[in-house]
């Protein structure tokens, strides 16, 4: 009975292109959000903030990256987590060959050089797409994992190649506690988060639909392919640089090629796929799921079976599930949790009314 249209009159255009509608919505992620900058940091524990909620908001970032290239524009792509390494070891070369170097603009200079690297890789997108497409990104992961393991400048000659990631630091303050990095996290991606939104509700992101759609009738209605394809490589590749950046920084606390490995770029596809495709939404929920289920996995476990468990078989069953979920999904709701989301507000605002 609360959450209706009714009552809510727009009477300019501004009102009307409102990505929150509704009143209520406008309060509910304002006190989400008050919540998250007030509450979290003071009460949770230093294991949720480092173990769920920063890796969390991280892997978000990244999975909106993902949903700009694969969601929004159509073309199938599985080297994320190379484009991750990539902002991850720019951001790190950069503080470490430039005195005095912020890490905001660190980490700035690290997604836009992952943005050049995108375009590079995403030059095949113009002649081939599908499945091609997608050998073409996995080729760029492989490539890029090999070429910072390979090339000493990157790793700063290091014999492990393990490098301790620098401080960050800004305006002379050093981020260094599990709720400073929780709250320096939180507030580049809601930042980015909010510029992904508005850049899918404005021209940019419907010539990016347009292409998904059907790539040549957009070209022959006037939409520039080329443009708009690399601008989605580059825009994606940047999101994952600067995922890539704060996931090395702010949550491993080193920089390494290995933590960019190709498995986190098909749990970033399954986050988009999992979530929803086209939804920013849908990242955030694609992300909370790949990373709570081996939790609840492993609860769930250890009550079955009073804490005698093979640790082996629990991450086969992992890889299982997580096909189990990607096919059923694709089966009975292509546009994953976000919908199912959007389908219970639907009936909230219809309740008690028959639909």
């Amino acid at each position: 009975m609360f959450y209706r249209e009714t009552g809510n009159f727009r009477a300019s255009y501004a009102q009307d292109a409102r990505i929150f509608p509704l009143a209520l919505d406008r309060v509910a992620i304002l006190v989400l959000l008050a919540l998250a900058v007030l509450v979290v940091p003071s009460f949770a524990s230093n294991w949720l903030l480092m173990a769920i909620l920063i890796p969390w908001l991280i892997l978000s970032l990244a999975a909106i990256g993902q949903n700009i290239i694969t969601g929004y524009t159509g073309q199938l792509s599985i080297g994320s987590a190379g484009f991750m390494a990539v902002g991850a070891f720019a951001c790190f070369n950069f503080m470490l060959r430039i005195d005095g170097m912020p890490f905001l603009l660190a980490v700035l200079l690290a997604g836009l050089t992952t943005a050049l690297v995108g375009v590079a890789f995403g030059l095949p997108s113009l002649r081939v797409r599908g499945l091609y497409l997608a050998v073409a990104t996995l080729a760029a992961q492989f490539f890029i994992v090999w070429t910072l393991e390979n090339v000493g400048w990157f790793t700063n000659y290091d014999p492990a190649g393990v490098m301790t990631a620098q401080p960050m630091v800004i305006l002379g303050y050093h981020f260094a506690s599990p709720a400073e990095k929780y709250l320096l996290v939180l507030a580049i991606v809601a930042l980015l988060a909010l510029a992904a939104k508005n850049m899918a509700r404005s021209n940019i992101g419907r010539s990016w639909m347009a292409v998904r759609d059907m790539d040549v009738a957009a070209e022959v209605v006037g939409f520039r392919l080329m443009r708009t394809k690399l601008m989605a490589f580059a825009i994606s590749s940047f999101y994952c640089g600067v995922a890539g950046a704060l996931f090395a920084f702010a949550y491993l606390g080193t920089v390494e090629p290995s933590a960019f490995s190709i498995l986190l770029s098909f749990q970033t596809l399954f986050m988009v796929i999992i979530g929803g495709l086209a939804t920013i939404l849908g990242s955030f929920l694609g992300a909370g799921f790949i990373l709570l289920l081996p939790i609840f996995l492993a609860i769930f476990f250890d009550f079955v079976t009073g804490g005698v468990f093979d640790k082996a078989l629990l991450s086969a069953f992992e890889v299982l599930l997580f096909g189990a979920f990607i096919i059923f999904f694709l089966i009975v709701e292509p546009h994953g949790l976000a919908r199912l989301w959007q389908v219970a507000k639907e009936r909230l605002r219809l309740w008690p009314f028959p639909h």
